[in-house]
């Protein structure tokens, strides 16, 4: 009987310790290719629809939304290749129920040596939010993270 109630206590404990109630859990995935035929980094974004619709304080099943998208990328993303400054063309979005995918890119792109990225999206918002970003440039990977303290990064190619 003793036995009985300890598995009995110990499993409480368990599902109580490990209840995702109260978790919260912010991040973005950001995947980025460079298309050497048109010298163009493309970017795709996936937010959580709820998160970015608090940012940009608009309703996603707006016309306006995409316009806020639009304005929230252009000021918390900058890219800078071997050292300049670049301009994000943002070309779309599409929100899928739970995800918002965000489509921008960057033309006129000439061999990368560095680049240099600011990732400000949903940190201001959401302290604890991670944004996890790939950079697939000619067959090399590489993958930065960027959360509150470190929203800048520098990758070497």
């Amino acid at each position: 009987m003793k036995k009985s109630i300890f598995i009995l206590s110990l499993g409480v404990l368990l599902l109580s310790l490990f209840s995702f109630r109260d978790f919260d859990f912010f991040s973005s995935m950001t995947k980025v290719d460079y298309i050497d035929g048109s010298k163009t980094l493309k970017f795709t974004t996936k937010l959580n629809t709820t998160h970015i619709s608090q940012a940009v304080k608009i309703d996603p099943n707006t016309a306006a939304f995409e316009a806020e998208l639009k304005k929230y990328i252009n000021n918390n993303v900058d890219v800078s290749v071997n050292g300049a400054p670049k301009t994000l063309t943002f070309t779309g979005s599409q929100v899928n129920g739970e995800s918002v995918w965000i489509y921008y890119e960057i033309s006129n792109v000439p061999e990368i040596s560095s680049l240099r990225i600011r990732n400000n999206i949903l940190i201001g918002q959401f302290p604890k939010q991670v944004n996890i970003m790939n950079v697939t440039y000619k067959g090399t990977l590489k993958t930065v993270n960027f959360q509150k303290g470190k929203e800048t990064a520098e990758i070497n190619f």
